[in-house]
């Protein structure tokens, strides 16, 4: 399943997408992480130094080898040039896999070790001086665009993505590619105006969308955001001594977090795996076709040349049977 984290600059969404990454891995199950905001601090709060950090791979930086692998023998796609962030999938085209390993993991992810395993990281890159002026950071997200959109994801697999701050999300389709997004909000006006924002971009998608509470201290605050966000609002997390140790670069074992925020940690998968079983892949696949016709209209035939709508497969659906056909013996 696919989950997002979004919310306004310095609401914790990174700290709150590293925490249930961390939790997830506890529980054993298989994560890609992917680090999509503008500033780039997933994997520091996973525990990687500066350096580390610094030497990740930009999917961005990549983006011609991914276009090339996962255009497959699609014949609808003339070339990998032809392709844009918006390409879905057809007949031919190869695939992405949580479990797997594939070129475009091996360029673009890096294993990170954590107390109770592993997780795969990936980043879209930073935004760097040579892009100022010259280059939209949504060009850099793209490469996540079309990885989500030949993601073939089970319901014991989960893609994590650190969206970037604030409602950027909806520059693309991207976010109609999530089982569940789950907005961080502080119990400020400043807080909930992005949760107002999500909802109004969001409201006839169809999108899974829940509220997380943070820094929540005593009832009023409690109050404020049941009062702001209703129903929407799932679980809050309090302070924490392990996420203060964890930004200063000393965090103790993940089995020490405070057991009321694990048990929310819990509520959110428990969420996320609940909106998956419901997914409508047929929806899920006429959206990425929506929003492809649409960025092809706009542009993308006029900077490739070629009538993009051609590359739709129409019989074509992305489907969990994809999977079992695929792993039966030739």
């Amino acid at each position: 399943m696919k989950i997002a984290f979004v919310g306004k600059g310095g609401s914790g969404k990174t700290t709150l997408s590293s925490l249930f990454i961390r939790h997830l891995v506890a529980n054993e199950a298989p994560v890609v992480a992917v680090d999509a905001d503008i500033n780039q601090h997933l994997g520091a709060a996973l525990g990687l130094s500066d350096d580390e950090s610094a030497a990740m791979p930009a999917m961005g930086s990549h983006l011609p080898l991914i276009k090339d692998y996962l255009r497959g023998t699609n014949p609808r796609i003339a070339s990998a040039e032809t392709m844009i962030k918006t390409t879905p999938p057809g007949e031919g085209s190869r695939l992405l896999r949580v479990r797997e390993d594939n070129p475009v993991y091996d360029a673009c992810a890096r294993p990170v070790a954590l107390d109770d395993g592993e997780v795969r990281l990936m980043a879209t890159g930073p935004f760097t001086e040579s892009d100022l002026g010259v280059a939209c950071y949504h060009s850099k997200v793209g490469a996540v665009e079309m990885c989500l959109n030949h993601l073939l994801d089970g319901p014991d697999e989960y893609v994590v993505v650190d969206m970037t701050a604030g409602s950027d999300s909806f520059a693309s389709g991207m976010f109609t590619r999530f089982d569940m997004t789950f907005l961080v909000a502080e119990p400020t006006r400043k807080g909930v105006s992005v949760y107002r924002q999500y909802k109004e971009y969001a409201r006839d998608f169809g999108i899974a969308l829940k509220v997380v509470g943070n820094k929540v201290q005593g009832q009023d605050d409690l109050d404020f955001l049941r009062d702001e966000v209703g129903d929407d609002l799932l679980v809050t997390m309090g302070h924490s001594n392990w996420v203060r140790a964890m930004e200063k670069g000393r965090p103790s074992r993940f089995e020490l977090l405070e057991a009321d925020n694990r048990l929310a940690l819990q509520t959110l998968q428990d969420a996320a795996e609940d909106s998956y079983a419901h997914r409508d892949w047929e929806r899920y696949t006429r959206q990425m076709v929506h929003f492809h016709l649409k960025n092809a209209e706009s542009w993308g035939n006029a900077k490739t040349g070629a009538d993009l709508a051609a590359q739709v497969d129409p019989a074509f659906v992305l489907d969990e049977r994809l999977a079992v056909s695929a792993a039966q013996p030739a």
